[in-house]
């Protein structure tokens, strides 16, 4: 069964100390990160940020990022936002293809701030125009750089990231259980810790939302990615989801064809406003299609699909 998105007013900032953040600086390091990230980094416009994802030589994401060139430095210096989870670990294992490459990878998460915007607080912040903003434009604003995401229920949204000594003051204060039920909505996954190895990008929707670039050279995984797009083996997409009961992170999604073998996975979750929660799942295609969908076991929370704020490459 397919609901109809839920709808709340999304309207104010937020910390987002759950986010961390890599550096990566040096003359080669648009080059390096060309190199190891499924997104094209060596076009990365000023006015632009990229959704890319780090991959095993499987093709299994490691970590996702939200990636833009750092203001305060130029060109040689790139932003790479994930979750904190992952970082300390992801940045071991990308710091080791550097070889000769001239680009030193750091932490830099105690000099920046990441802040959550949504709603009035986003249409104050973009320029004067007042016009929209696509996903992952990027504007100079506020001693920050201000990235647009995809919106949730229709509603405007965006991050934020700036010196840590700034922050974003004189904006009303929005809920965490709101910002992270947002997240959910936008149908945009942040991989974390529970979830590393477990999926290609288009399992999480990632070619059709900006996260994979098909043009660009090779990088970690590059093969895998691409057979799975153009030879049509995958068979797993992300799906928006619904129960009245609690949803967690890795929580096993069952069909009612088979009551033995998971067909999906919880990517992400959060309460919903007005009751019950919203999950994004990673599931087997077919699943989808008819039956009975249960969380953590046949018996589980009953699960009803809501449609996504974007349309698959494939039905472009």
């Amino acid at each position: 069964m397919i609901i109809q998105p839920m709808t709340s007013t999304l309207n104010g900032v937020i910390a987002l100390p759950h986010l961390g953040v890599i550096r990566v600086q040096g003359p080669d390091a648009r080059s390096f990160l060309q190199g190891q990230l499924t997104q094209d980094f060596a076009l990365l416009a000023q006015d632009q940020a990229r959704l890319a994802a780090f991959c095993s030589a499987k093709g299994r994401m490691q970590a996702s990022f939200i990636g833009f060139a750092d203001p305060a430095e130029g060109s040689e210096s790139i932003l790479l936002v994930c979750s904190r989870d992952l970082l300390a670990p992801t940045l071991k294992r990308i710091s080791m293809f550097v070889m000769r490459a001239k680009a030193k990878l750091t932490d830099a998460s105690d000099g920046f701030a990441v802040w959550g915007v949504a709603g009035t607080g986003m249409s104050d912040m973009v320029d004067s125009t007042g016009a929209a903003l696509a996903p992952w434009a990027l504007q100079r604003c506020k001693g920050g750089s201000l990235v647009s995401l995809y919106p949730a229920s229709g509603q405007a949204r965006g991050l934020w990231v700036g010196p840590a000594a700034a922050g974003l003051s004189g904006l009303p204060a929005l809920d965490a259980d709101l910002w992270a039920w947002s997240e959910v909505r936008s149908g945009v996954a942040t991989l974390s810790a529970p979830l590393v190895d477990a999926f290609v990008p288009q399992m999480l929707n990632y070619e059709s939302i900006g996260g994979v670039n098909f043009k660009k050279g090779c990088y970690p995984g590059q093969e895998v990615v691409a057979r799975s797009q153009f030879r049509g083996t995958l068979k797993r997409r992300t799906y928006g989801v619904h129960a009245q009961q609690m949803l967690t992170v890795g929580q096993e999604v069952f069909h009612s064809s088979d009551a033995d073998q998971p067909c999906g996975t919880v990517v992400q979750a959060a309460v919903a406003p007005e009751g019950g929660f919203d999950a994004l799942v990673s599931m087997q295609v077919s699943a989808a299609a008819d039956g009975a969908l249960h969380a953590g076991g046949p018996q589980g929370p009953a699960l009803e699909i809501w449609p996504l704020p974007y349309l698959l490459m494939a039905d472009v």
